[in-house]
């Protein structure tokens, strides 16, 4: 967001900049007028924190928020752009890239079960997603959903590993456009990257075409919203009509042998793949942040959501067989498997259309990817989490200008150095994290309303929601430590069982959804959180090390800034509505609660 500022010219007149930023645009609120205020915010930390850590936003609060956008996103999208925007967003780097390389390495020809797996659980987290955006159409998405439902400091952790994840997964499907285009001339996969020996190994591979890729995407997505829809339409057709090719082509050149052995990896193998493989589905939520310019959310955002992963997920498995039918897993290449796989049955020609369908899915991943984050970074600042010059929203385009410009260039400045293999592995920690959150959040949104549900309700929700954490951890930590043992889960799943029977039976659900819910709650939430949880347990080592080192990063940025900005920002929201801190059953005093759905009601004090 510029500020406009007048500048005297020779002749009298006056001419003005449009690109001057002063720090009202990055920090305009009371903690940042003075550096004494700021010592003073410093000095109220622990307050401010406990106060904003047991702060619940709602919805209304939410939708207020797109008015510190200064303009409205244009409402231009429908259900069929939501289904093609949804394909677009996921079918790319990992179906081409990833496939190749879990089943050479890890799973062999059951890399099908391993998208199975991994299909599943993304379709659960679908189903919640769609739930919260209807309710909620904002551009915010799972940020928006947390920050409602769980409150404003996991919400802000939530947000910065959604940041991440959509840098991390952008920079890898720009390097693989690179290996992709270099098959398509005709040369190695790793032809047009250039080696730094004085950088660390798995970061001195640069990609110059990458960055590139990167600045041409940005420039589309600023341009348009619905031209981005059209542009991938066009991409995402010519896509499909490559992988019908791939399918049938392959299965001619089929042979049953290559099937054996079929889990030469054990079921450990396959779970391991399953966890990267997620990888594969990362995107989708892409589509929930298009809640606040889709024209009918309730009909729309479900069949978008919905149809676009059924689509996907079998799409994936089709392509998963294929190609382990077409060769031994041992001989998969793990940087443009398919392209090479029919190049090694004697069909060179057809490596061609590979690599320009793989071209195609992957502009459509990095241009949803494109608007997606922008989205979300935009309904983040508008929070004052991050700063506000964030969410500025252009008139002339109404696209997010300086989101979607600041995240391009993170995601190109990764690209050019990091190799995929970290960049996947990252990747699906913080989804899966994302993921199991936004399910937690679902059955709190059901269960839990203040001044609807009793004190001794909340406290078995509370009771039985640790117990589906606590089981579904321990089963993942199990799995994870222990080769061949089993007596741990004669334990962990009963425990997971009677807590989701527990939700199911003894508390009441307190808030029905008013146009489109997730069906069998509290199973299919509970469901979710295990598997996400589960698939977490499959990552290695070395991907949580660089997950802690984010969230501590984060977590320094809160509280420094984030958190100051975010409370000054509530209380005038509060003030300007007339409301009262909502602070849930914070302090035992009688507060105001507000909600789209449920009257204002006082939280009693007592039982």
């Amino acid at each position: 967001m510029g500020i406009e500022s007048e500048v005297p010219e020779s002749g009298g007149g006056i001419r003005r900049r449009n690109c001057v930023c002063t720090k009202d645009d990055f920090l305009p609120e009371e903690s940042f007028k003075s550096w004494g205020n700021y010592a003073n915010a410093l000095r109220q930390t622990p307050t401010r924190l406990i106060e904003r850590a047991l702060t619940r936003s709602n919805d209304e609060a939410e939708l207020e928020a797109k008015s510190r956008s200064h303009h409205e996103m244009k409402k231009t999208l429908t259900w069929w752009d939501l289904i093609w925007f949804g394909m677009g967003a996921v079918i790319g780097a990992g179906i081409f890239v990833l496939t190749g390389l879990e089943a050479s390495q890890d799973a062999g020809p059951a890399v099908v079960l391993s998208y199975a797996v991994s299909g599943v659980s993304a379709l659960l987290s679908v189903f919640c997603y769609t739930e919260f955006a209807v309710e909620i159409p904002v551009a915010g998405g799972s940020f928006a959903y947390l920050r409602v439902e769980l409150g404003d400091f996991v919400a802000f952790i939530a947000a910065g590993n959604i940041l991440l994840e959509y840098v991390i997964g952008g920079a890898a499907v720009a390097r693989s456009w690179t290996s992709y285009f270099a098959t398509l001339l005709n040369f190695k996969p790793d032809k047009f990257l250039i080696t730094a020996h004085g950088l660390a190994k798995g970061y001195n591979q640069l990609d110059p075409i990458a960055v590139a890729v990167c600045f041409i995407i940005c420039i589309i997505a600023i341009r348009s919203t619905k031209g981005s829809s059209r542009l991938n339409y066009v991409a995402s057709i010519i896509h499909i009509v490559v992988i019908v090719f791939i399918i049938i082509c392959g299965l001619i050149k089929a042979d049953t042998k290559n099937y054996t052995p079929f889990t030469p990896f054990g079921a450990r193998g396959i779970f391991k793949a399953s966890a990267v493989l997620f990888f594969a589905y990362v995107g989708f939520d892409a589509v929930s942040t298009m809640a606040e310019e889709t024209k009918d959310p309730a009909r729309d955002i479900p069949i978008g959501l919905v149809g676009s992963m059924v689509i996907t997920t079998t799409v994936y498995c089709l392509l998963a067989i294929t190609l382990c039918l077409m060769q031994p897993y041992q001989s998969i290449d793990p940087n443009a498997p398919f392209s090479v796989a029919f190049k090694a049955v004697g069909w060179s020609w057809a490596q061609y259309i590979v690599a320009a369908g793989a071209l195609k899915g992957m502009t459509s991943v990095l241009l949803v990817g494109a608007v997606g984050q922008a989205r979300y970074l935009t309904h983040i600042a508008r929070t004052h989490m991050m700063p506000p010059w964030f969410s500025y929203v252009d008139e002339k385009t109404g696209t997010p200008v300086n989101a979607t410009a600041v995240m391009m260039s993170a995601t190109a400045i990764i690209a050019f150095f990091t190799k995929l293999e970290i960049l996947s592995n990252l990747l699906s920690i913080s989804t899966l994290f994302i993921f199991m959150l936004v399910a937690l959040a679902l059955l709190v949104r059901r269960y839990y309303v203040s001044g609807v549900t009793t004190n001794a309700n909340r406290n078995k929700l509370i009771i039985c929601l640790l117990l589906i954490l606590g089981s579904s951890i321990a089963t993942a930590a199990y799995w994870g430590l222990s080769e061949k043992g089993w007596i741990a889960y004669c334990f962990t799943l009963p425990i997971w069982f009677s807590a989701t029977a527990g939700i199911c039976i003894f508390i009441p659900q307190a808030r029905n959804p008013k146009l489109w819910g997730v069906p069998l709650v509290p199973w299919l939430p509970s469901l979710s959180i295990a598997i996400n949880i589960f698939l977490l347990g499959s990552i290695d080592k070395d991907s949580f090390i660089r997950f802690a080192g984010w969230t501590g990063f984060l977590l320094a940025y809160y509280f420094f800034f984030g958190l100051h900005a975010s409370y000054d920002t509530a209380k005038e929201f509060e003030k300007s509505k007339g409301w009262k801190n909502n602070i849930e059953e914070g302090n035992g005093t009688s507060n105001v609660v507000v909600s789209k759905d449920v009257p204002i009601a006082p939280v009693a004090s007592g039982n």
